[in-house]
């Protein structure tokens, strides 16, 4: 009989599960404004966030009624990027 396990120890499982608990989503929040078209807000959501156009649209309106949406969710090393991508195209957008 083989002296090395297939089944993860006990360590390891508990090191999982205290990590999974430690990491922190945020959301990615995009705010509205009276300068920026519709057009221009779904286009920015179809290729920053890789969004297809009718949610894209859907987000545009509630981002529109409600003053912002939280348009993704995830950890801040991948949301700062997305963030910097709509300041840059001059849309208002936070980390949450």
């Amino acid at each position: 009989m083989s002296q090395f396990s297939t089944k993860p120890s006990t360590e390891v499982l508990v090191a999982n599960e205290v990590l999974e608990q430690v990491v922190e989503t945020s959301n990615l929040v995009v705010h509205n404004d009276e300068i920026n078209t519709f057009d221009y807000v779904i286009a920015s959501l179809m290729d920053i966030c890789d969004m297809d156009i009718e949610q894209a649209e859907q987000c545009t309106l509630i981002i529109h009624y409600r003053g912002k949406y939280g348009v993704k969710s995830g950890s801040l090393k991948v949301l700062r990027p997305l963030k910097d991508a709509f300041i840059d195209r001059g849309i208002g957008a936070t980390i949450e």
